[in-house]
């Protein structure tokens, strides 16, 4: 409320400095008019500038700066040579570079922050490619293993709200939630001493919000970095956010081996299905395989045939029969 009563007064502000304006100058109409654009403009700059990080900002004016400054150093050895339209060269120069620099600095200034700006001035330089990490993605510990392997690299971002969350888990009275904690734990420092990677703590929070998953989709939107995770919810909410997402369960269903309709597996059936007669297998990378009239077979050692594949969020499930049974139904499909 406070605010909207502060815009209102400014713009009645630009109104009247028009309206007097006008008044001394020329029509009061005409002059309250544009005393009202000027407010208007004022007012919309102010709502744009309050949607864009500071970052964004800082490398805007600083990319206009260099670009605008590049462009006059070409024009000093051109004034002396160009005579006529200098004026125009001068304009067209200008507004080129200045541009140019414009659309550069907004660019590199994304992931520009407080701490990044303070890095700047320590002579450390822009970062790029960013990874935020997501508290599912420590615990679960498969992240190191990727790195480990050369798959990413990089900077990761491990923002001191996530660290809490995981310092609050591994004090937890509850021994497999303390274990879960001191697993992520040990697991951030796998990371660190890792050569082709940088874990980077930051200060940056948002005391208005206060879901650990909101702070992070908002902290990936400021400094335009991914988010690593195995939370199906924050990866959704991400994604409708614009956030890019680096999802390990989807990594790992990727890289499952890929059977198709006919090909014939060997497994073992372990227990009793859902279904009447089912029973149910797993391969070795854990996806689970449901055959059809094997509850006979449980404790066994079986060649099945795959009849279909089902990719679920869950993961992939194989649906398939004896290879008895399907050559059976075959060789009456011929005849």
């Amino acid at each position: 409320m406070f605010f909207i009563i502060l815009r209102i007064t400014v713009f009645a502000i630009f109104l009247l400095a028009g309206y007097l304006f006008g008044s001394k100058y020329g029509s009061q109409f005409i002059g309250a008019v544009w005393g009202g654009i000027v407010g208007a403009l004022a007012l919309f700059t102010e709502a744009i500038f309050k949607k864009v990080s500071l970052g964004v900002i800082i490398g805007g004016i600083f990319g206009l700066s260099v670009g605008l400054l590049f462009a006059n150093l070409l024009l000093f050895p051109l004034k002396a040579i160009v005579s006529q339209d200098f004026v125009t060269i001068a304009f067209v120069l200008n507004a080129l570079f200045g541009y140019a620099g414009l659309l550069v600095g907004l660019k590199k200034g994304k992931g520009l922050t407080i701490s990044g700006i303070f890095r700047l001035f320590k002579g450390q330089g822009f970062e790029e490619n960013l990874k935020l990490l997501d508290t599912s993605v420590i615990i679960d510990g498969r992240i190191a293993d990727v790195c480990e392997a050369g798959f990413i690299e990089g900077t990761f971002i491990l923002p001191q709200f996530i660290l809490q969350e995981l310092q609050y888990i591994a004090d937890s009275p509850d021994p497999l939630k303390r274990a879960r904690g001191r697993r992520g734990l040990d697991i951030l420092h796998k990371l660190q001493k890792m050569s082709n990677v940088t874990v980077r703590i930051v200060d940056e929070d948002f005391p208005k919000i206060k879901e650990v998953d909101a702070k992070l989709v908002a902290l990936g939107r400021l400094l335009d970095a991914k988010v690593i995770t195995n939370d199906f919810n924050l990866n959704k909410i991400a994604e409708l956010q614009g956030v890019s997402v680096l999802n390990i369960h989807e990594l790992a269903n990727s890289l499952k081996p890929v059977v198709l309709p006919g090909e014939t597996i060997k497994v073992f059936v372990i227990k009793e299905g859902k279904e009447h007669n089912q029973g149910v297998a797993y391969l070795d990378d854990g996806t689970m395989v449901v055959v059809e009239n094997a509850r006979k077979l449980i404790g066994k050692n079986v060649d099945v045939t795959v009849t279909s594949v089902l990719q679920t969020t869950a993961g992939r499930m194989i649906f398939s029969k004896t290879k008895e049974d399907y050559e059976r139904e075959e060789l009456r499909a011929v005849k």
